[in-house]
């Protein structure tokens, strides 16, 4: 009685196997995996049916086309294991295919954006700044004539209004491109942040690195800057710290990137999701092939480990110049 049911439960399995080998036959490039698994189990559904009426009838019947279907049952199985290790291998394929396509997409887009900052900053500089400096000159030569005390005062008060919005035209143009970063690179052009950031706010702010005058791809050192920024920022307006941490150092084929503050705390994955720019961090990171490492704790601060291996980037920046050329 027990040898029926196993047969039965067999038969049963296998039949639902099959059918979702049915199933699958249409939905990837190498149909014939399924098709050679539908013959494979059907063909076991009918050596367990020819078991079970044996089994009926109380007799053990061996017949010499057993050994034949069980040939090729192997045969059929065996041939489908090793398409399927094909298929495995042509989905991995396109994974990486997808990944690499994603990389590609957000490094332009990531590029595009940098760009269209760059010629807004320019076109603030070059155009709005001339206009504001000759208004300028224009009244302090008016303010050079015989004035009643009334029209001294408005001129200078219109003098302090330009000046305030040369001062601000000066810093909404580098906050878009960084002049420091793109003249003399990645630490300059961090440090000069820090120090517009520490005379803004009463933060202790840290700074070591054991760069000098290295210069990197200018993807790496604009997304490094744009990164720090983010951190420091999100540090200075959610975080209420008193002191940041912030290394940026060399070693071997890394770039790495400590940063640590004080401050309140999160949970890490909830803010990946829902804000303070973790996400937008972990996008443009991933974008050099790099790696972030977020740790924090309501009450306990937080840490950001940030890797990118540089020479990796140049060898893929050669590689595709080199297709473009070709």
């Amino acid at each position: 009685m027990l040898i029926k049911v196993l047969l039965v439960l067999a038969i049963l399995i296998q039949s639902v196997a099959t059918i979702y080998a049915l199933r699958l036959v249409r939905t990837t490039k190498y149909n014939s995996v399924w098709i050679l698994f539908i013959i494979g189990f059907s063909l076991l559904s009918v050596e367990r049916l020819v078991q079970l009426f044996v089994a009926d009838e109380g007799t053990y019947v061996e017949h010499w086309w057993f050994a034949y279907l069980g040939i090729v049952i192997s045969i059929c199985l065996s041939i489908g294991v090793m398409y399927a290790h094909k298929l495995f291998k042509y989905i991995g394929r396109l994974t990486r295919q997808r990944q690499l396509l994603n990389k590609r997409i957000l490094t332009a887009v990531l590029r595009t954006e940098e760009k269209t900052r760059s010629r807004f900053s320019k076109e603030l500089h070059d155009g709005l700044g001339p206009l504001l400096s000759s208004a300028k000159m224009s009244l302090s030569a008016l303010s050079l004539q015989e004035q009643n005390p009334e029209q001294k005062e408005i001129i200078k008060n219109t003098t302090y209004v330009i000046d305030e919005a040369i001062r601000s035209l000066r810093e909404i143009s580098n906050n878009l491109s960084p002049h420091v970063l793109n003249d003399f690179g990645l630490a300059r052009g961090v440090q000069n942040f820090i120090d517009k950031s520490i005379a803004m706010h009463e933060v202790k702010i840290r700074f070591t690195t054991n760069l000098k005058t290295e210069r990197y791809d200018t993807d790496v050192e604009v997304i490094f800057y744009r990164v720090i920024c983010e951190l420091i920022n999100n540090s200075l307006k959610h975080s209420g710290c008193t002191h940041i941490n912030l290394s940026l150092a060399q070693n071997g084929a890394d770039l790495a990137l400590e940063y640590t503050d004080n401050g309140c705390g999160f949970n890490p994955d909830a803010m990946m999701d829902c804000g303070m720019g973790l996400s937008n961090i972990s996008s443009r990171i991933n974008s050099l092939g790099g790696t972030v490492d977020f740790k924090s704790a309501k009450g306990m601060g937080m840490r950001a480990a940030i890797r990118v291996n540089t020479k990796q980037e140049l060898l893929q920046e050669e590689s595709l110049r080199d297709r473009k050329l070709k």
